[in-house]
């Protein structure tokens, strides 16, 4: 059995993510096989595995930062909104249907307890480490009987927990020391210590701080890293844009022509997988940004429509804004909009949608030929070919099925004059095609812009996890690290009181202080959710993890079905902003 450690955050978008990555990269260097693990994320970016399989692109990320291929079980369920108050499930790696967070949360979550852990001892059985990210903050008490990402997995597992603190939002050791104190003491005792993030300035300044709050909590701070500009490492709280500056460390890098090239991204509602457009912010001389008014589009060189998880919502969001006749003003001057998935079916004729919106038939912008019609299946691929003359890689997830009726063949797509329309993620991050498309760009938009010969978007991500795998070998204690991972929690933590408070009535039986009661691992065997919920059924491809049912966790078993429960507020033990 390996070692692991669960990376827990004070708030969202405290650092998780990027701490984990770079753990496995500071590991994998070490020469230990490490993998990267999150029971539970919530995410509208995501990402497709060579096994057919859809899971967070920040657990992709993490297993680039460790080297290794990813897989279903480094995120065994997925949670995508489709709005605030409802989610659609993916559970290894496939959708079994929407629900809604009152649902989620009312007993559904608790069933999947044994399918994640399964999960993590198919991992643990491979690899000499692994590292688990948290969601959210481990104290959300309201939530914790039914944790299955936080303390719920590192009670399972018996694992160590690190606690990152984000210092530059301010209040870091109020943070660490409340945490701590909102857990009951069973929790308690596997939180080992704090790691601070972005920290700015002299650190000799913090140590008094940090000396305070282990004479207050009996924990140790493992490191302090410093702020780290130009990360551009896929996330999923919120809107972290990779703009200009973000996947390299230069901020402003000069153009290799005379002319800058400037794009312009429609912030939709519900945008999915926004990181398509890092490669193009990796390009000397190309200006990233992203704009809700119509006014925001004239000075663009090309105009990106990108993916959504609510197609219908997003183009009547463009008609509302004045942008949909901005973009068709646009392809009518021969001017560059580029659609990728959800953006693509927007540019169409027409859109008939009797599963995600459930609008029925949508008259879209007109601006390619193609027609879609949303199926109940989910299309998750791998797709490999060429376009422009270049070789082209790429990843779909969409629901939308295109039928293309004319114009030239772009990536599965098509392309009439300066508009091009496909369903493929991730085709930028593809470099002779990227360069020729931004050619046939600046053309068109009568740039003398000219692309880098050698910018590689491989090379530049691999730079980028280097440098987090720096920051932990740098500025973190990596030998009590090591001991953390390879041993356990420290034993003998004490108890800071208050420790987690009584249950409310409503969420279950009254427990006494400090001591919440372990949520019951239910066995997977005979939940009836085998091999089919995974791309494979194959344990040899690590996706033999079994689970609930669609029907026993009570979803809308296919993405037309209405949630339930819409009318209570949404209390989703996730990264809030990924909302």
């Amino acid at each position: 059995m390996s070692g692991g450690l669960l990376v827990a955050g004070t708030t969202s978008d405290a650092g998780k993510s990027v701490v984990t990555a770079g753990i496995c990269r500071w590991l994998v260097r070490r020469g230990v096989k490490v993998a990267p693990f999150k029971a539970q994320n919530m995410s509208l970016n995501s990402f497709v595995t060579r096994e057919g399989a859809e899971i967070g692109r920040a657990q992709a990320m993490q297993a680039q930062a460790a080297r290794v291929e990813p897989t279903a079980l480094m995120n065994p369920v997925l949670l995508k909104p489709g709005s605030d108050r409802s989610s659609q499930v993916v559970l290894m790696g496939k959708p079994v249907g929407e629900m809604s967070a009152r649902g989620y949360h009312g007993g559904r979550q608790e069933a999947l307890l044994g399918t994640v852990t399964e999960c993590l001892e198919e991992l643990r059985s491979t690899y000499d480490a692994v590292i688990c990210e948290g969601a959210g903050s481990p104290a959300e008490i309201n939530l914790r009987r039914t944790d299955i990402v936080n303390m719920g997995i590192a009670r399972a597992a018996r694992f160590p927990v690190l606690v990152v603190g984000d210092i530059d939002r301010g209040g870091v050791f109020a943070s660490f020391f409340g945490t701590t104190a909102l857990l009951s003491a069973e929790d308690q005792a596997l939180v080992a210590g704090y790691l601070v993030n972005k920290f700015r300035g002299d650190v000799s300044l913090l140590e008094p701080g940090l000396d305070m709050l282990y004479g207050l909590t009996g924990r140790r701070t493992y490191g302090v890293l410093p702020y780290a500009h130009g990360l551009g490492i896929d996330e999923e709280d919120g809107l972290r844009v990779s703009l200009r500056g973000a996947v390299r460390e230069s901020v402003v890098a000069p153009p290799h022509g005379e002319d800058v090239l400037r794009v312009a991204v429609c912030a939709v509602p519900l945008m999915s997988n926004f990181t398509d457009v890092d490669a193009l912010a990796a390009e000397p001389g190309v200006v990233v940004r992203f704009v809700d008014r119509a006014e925001e589009l004239a000075d663009a060189d090309l105009v990106i429509v990108p993916g959504t998880r609510g197609t219908v919502k997003a183009l009547a969001w463009l008609r509302e804004r004045g942008l949909a006749d901005a973009l068709v003003r646009r392809a009518a001057e021969g001017r560059p909009v580029l659609g990728i998935c959800g953006g693509f079916q927007v540019l169409g004729e027409r859109i008939e949608d009797e599963v995600e919106s459930r609008a029925g038939v949508v008259d879209g912008l007109g601006l390619l030929p193609v027609r879609v019609r949303f199926d109940r299946d989910k299309t998750l691929a791998r797709p490999v070919g060429s376009a422009l003359g270049e070789p082209v890689e790429g990843y779909e997830i969409h629901h939308g099925v295109a039928d293309v009726r004319g114009g030239e063949p772009f990536l599965d797509g098509c392309r009439v004059g300066a508009v091009w329309g496909t369903h493929w993620h991730g085709s930028l991050e593809s470099d002779a095609f990227r360069r020729r498309f931004l050619v046939e760009v600046a053309r068109a938009a009568g740039r003398r812009f000219v692309p880098a010969p050698d910018t590689s978007f491989g090379v530049l991500r691999e730079e980028q996890l280097d440098r987090l795998g720096d920051l932990v070998e740098e500025h973190a204690d990596t030998d009590a690290l090591w001991r953390l991972i390879e041993g356990g929690a420290p034993a003998g933590l004490p108890f800071v009181p208050p420790g987690a408070p009584p249950l409310g009535a409503g969420a279950g039986a009254p427990e006494s202080r400090g001591a919440a009661p372990d949520p019951a691992p239910q066995s997977p065997e005979g939940l009836g959710f085998a091999g089919s919920a995974g791309p494979t059924g194959s344990r040899g491809q690590g996706l033999d993890c079994a689970g609930p049912t669609p029907q026993e966790l009570d979803v809308a078993g296919s993405a037309e079905a209405t949630p339930q429960g819409l009318g209570e507020a949404a209390v989703v033990h996730v990264d809030q902003e990924a909302k």
